[in-house]
């Protein structure tokens, strides 16, 4: 080491990067120094986010983040900004210091996110100011929900409003006294800059520290009890009235042209279609399956679907679904995918199976680890011709490009249907929609509705082959248990319901891969893998999610792996999050870090909250095994939430759903198989199409996969093959109609309200 010299983050090691020091940060341990420098020095040429490159195009400037597994910490590794991971070293500097701490919270494929780092966090000046005034805190929000719920709720409390990127100042206790979303460089409009706030607010945290405090003690309190929940003194189940009261609530919203919630933007959860569908199976309401159906048409024909590789992009910036924000989230698509295969279920339209297709192809082409699991998501941004980012950029068309690629018949076909035109829809490019009926298309262009089909599916197979030539989005290969959970969910009813045994074993191969790959090693789940690196004890949703993925897997495949699965998953949760005497769970098990409060999440948002799925595994559990401990959980968890319910059901749909299977039968399907299989294929192809939301069904093998299965479902205990048939038995309420061979009566029964009452115990007699 003879002539290597060290002074703070300026150093030269032995075959090390050298790196300038942050401006105006404090100085680091020499062994701190060294760990930053070696990876600094590992970090490919080209794939820092910074403007900051020396003479060999390798970073200036590397701050802790570069120790960092998550890809969104990472983009941030190399801002001259004195970044810290989230945890104790920050805030006991903080104290040291007595500084203000800056947590700011956002996620890889957020456009704002990106905005902001490039514009302030990547600004040598900026980063002054917050080196010599502020500890500064990243945090990843898919990777630590629990810290992004608080400070988002603080955000909402002092702003009334949230969003991402999230950059909220807190005290070295943690309490934040201040928050705002994205600031701006410069001054606009009601928006002050972002060197502007923090001037202000390092000013104020130093002339007026004890006002700063007892501001920050004062929200700390209102945030503790807003998100703590309520504690259930007792089981309880609300009536179904409070379905109705928020389904009149969801209709009285509707957006009746366009679909969807009315609203200046729109989010394709905002509007919980399936809840809609739901209600109709169960009252016949046809208002709430219109709007259903009117969404799912809207979103599908909008920019909010990718028309050439699949799949949907993350929200509109318009009430028409047209331009969007361009990341694909891996949540989304799950739970768009099962919002089709709902729709296609409850009306038989053949353009939402197709719908959820594409959906899922997306997800196995583009989004799969070689281990089987799924990344999370891709970027709104990517370059341009000239380099810089531009958001939507791989997605959208110009006429000069169709006719560079296709025929000028198929690319007059594309313009006409997808709406491309020389002035587009987004800065001189277009958003791809589909719009217009077919048939004015096709006699537009004086050719028949087939030959128009043809036209367009042999020209968006090349345009996609063209699109592949572009620089593509960035991806963040973070895989999180939480979302593989509900992608698994996705692809398990689909395989089944679609016939499409490549779905049901993608979600084989996922769930296994989260069962292997994503536990500590005494077994405990955990939430993330990012660079082959586990991270982070799995969460309320992390749980959740993976059961009822689980649960899912179970019905579609009949192995009874994933059940005791399922099972041994759902102990884990019991176990470690559980309010045994509130009732719910909590975000955080038992021994996890302590925060500033212990959320119960009681919303279901973009994703639905773990509560409400959890609602929906522990009354399946409770069907399936028979143990009527799950049941007695589940109605506690509706205590603990029942105002929430009252007060705003509209907040939490899912847990409606929940709600409303808790007060119907479930009804169990089982087809008990012979040996040979025969008579088998008629009666699942029956099963398939049913739509049935508060139904249990297994498929079943006679032999050694009947009495596993036996052993866990009782039900299934005294079930054959009669006849040496494939045999059918639907029971409600542990009462079973005669077992039928017969695909037609299976569909009455499948297609019944409700079983006739059985009779009563004197008239038995």
């Amino acid at each position: 080491m003879r002539g290597c010299v060290l002074a703070t983050l300026a150093l030269t090691l032995c075959g090390v990067a050298r790196a300038d020091p942050l401006p105006g940060a404090p100085p680091v341990s020499t062994g701190t120094a060294q760990q930053l420098a070696r990876a600094a020095s590992a970090v490919p040429p080209g794939e820092a986010r910074t403007r900051h490159l020396d003479g060999d195009g390798r970073p200036r400037f590397t701050n802790r983040l570069v120790l960092e597994a998550s890809p969104y910490l990472r983009q941030h590794a190399h801002n001259p900004v004195n970044w810290f991971p989230w945890g104790d070293e920050a805030f006991a500097l903080a104290r040291e210091l007595d500084r203000p701490v800056l947590v700011s919270i956002g996620y890889s494929t957020c456009h704002w996110c990106h905005v902001m780092e490039e514009e302030s966090f990547d600004d040598v000046e900026t980063a002054r100011l917050l080196n010599e005034g502020f500890i500064t805190i990243k945090v990843d929000r898919e990777t630590r929900p629990d810290v992004d719920a608080i400070y988002m709720q603080a955000q909402i409390e002092m702003n009334g409003s949230g969003g991402w990127p999230l950059n909220v100042f807190v005290t070295p206790e943690r309490e934040p006294f201040y928050g705002g979303t994205y600031f701006p460089p410069e001054d606009s409009g009601q928006r002050p800059s972002f060197r502007r706030v923090l001037g202000v607010i390092r000013e104020l945290y130093t002339q007026d520290p004890a006002r700063v405090r007892e501001s920050a003690r004062g929200l700390a309190a209102q945030l503790r009890a807003g998100l703590r929940g309520v504690e259930a003194t007792r089981s309880l189940l609300p009536g179904p009235e409070l379905i109705e009261r928020s389904v009149a609530g969801f209709l009285s919203a509707g957006d009746r042209e366009w679909g969807g919630i009315r609203s200046r933007h729109k989010f394709p959860s905002s509007l919980p279609v399936r809840l809609l569908l739901r209600h109709h199976h169960r009252s016949g309401d046809r208002t709430a399956l219109d709007l259903a159906v009117l969404t799912l048409e809207k979103m599908a024909a909008g920019g909010l679907r990718d028309h050439v590789g699949g799949g949907f992009h993350r929200y509109s910036v318009d009430p028409r679904w047209l331009v969007p924000h361009f990341e694909k989230m891996l949540y989304d698509n799950a739970l768009l995918a099962l919002a089709y295969l709902d729709g296609w279920q409850v009306t038989g339209r053949e353009d939402f199976a197709a719908i959820t297709r594409q959906t899922l192809d997306y997800v196995l082409r583009e989004m799969t680890a070689p281990g089987g699991g799924f990344y999370s998501a891709t970027d709104a941004d990517s370059p341009g011709p000239d380099g810089e980012s531009e958001e939507g950029r791989f997605f959208t068309w110009t006429p000069q490009e169709l006719g560079a690629a296709l025929s000028p018949a198929d690319a007059r076909a594309i313009a006409l249907y997808h709406g491309v035109t020389a002035a587009g829809n987004l800065e001189g490019r277009t958003v791809l929609h589909a719009w217009r009926d077919p048939a004015d298309v096709a006699r537009e262009l004086g050719t028949s509705l087939q030959e128009l089909g043809e036209r367009l599916e042999r020209a968006r197979k090349i345009l996609y082959e063209v699109r592949a030539g572009r620089p593509a989005p960035l991806r963040d290969e973070k895989i999180l248990t939480a979302w593989n959970g509900l992608m698994i969910s996705a692809l398990a009813r689909a395989g089944f319901a679609l016939d499409a045994p490549h779905y049901l074993e993608a979600a084989r191969r996922a769930a296994a891969f989260l069962l292997d790959a994503m536990r500590a090693p005494d077994g405990r789940l955990l939430r993330a893998r990012a660079r082959d690196t586990l991270s982070g004890d799995a969460f309320l949703e992390d749980h959740a999610f993976a059961i009822a993925g689980l649960l899912d897997l179970h019905e579609a495949s009949g192995e009874t792996r994933w059940l005791e699965a399922a099972i041994d998953l759902q102990a884990r949760l019991d176990a470690r999050h559980a309010d045994d005497a509130g009732g719910g769970y909590w975000r955080t098990a038992h021994d996890a870090e302590v925060l500033l409060v212990r959320e119960k999440p009681a919303r279901d948002g973009a994703v639905p909250s773990g509560n409400s799925v959890a609602a929906h595994s522990l009354l399946r559990l409770a069907e399936l095994t028979g143990d009527p401990a799950y049941r007695q959980r589940a109605l506690m968890l509706f205590a603990a939430f029942d105002g929430v319910l009252r007060d705003g059901g509209g907040a939490l749909p899912v847990m409606l759903a929940a709600l409303d299977a808790a007060h119907r039968p479930t009804r169990q399907v089982f087809v008990v198989v012979p040996g040979d299989g025969r008579g088998a294929a008629p009666l699942i192809e029956t099963l398939r199409p049913s739509y049935g939301p508060v139904r249990q069904q297994l498929v079943v093998p006679v032999g050694e996969p009947l009495r596993t299965s036996a052993a866990r479902v009782p039900a299934l205990r005294d079930k054959r093959a009669l006849g040496g048939r494939a045999t059918a038995y639907v029971c409600e309420g542990r009462i079973c109609e005669a077992p039928t061979s017969d695909p037609a009566r299976l569909a009455r029964l499948l297609e019944a309200k409700t079983f006739p009452a059985p009779p009563a115990p004197d008239a038995m007699r």
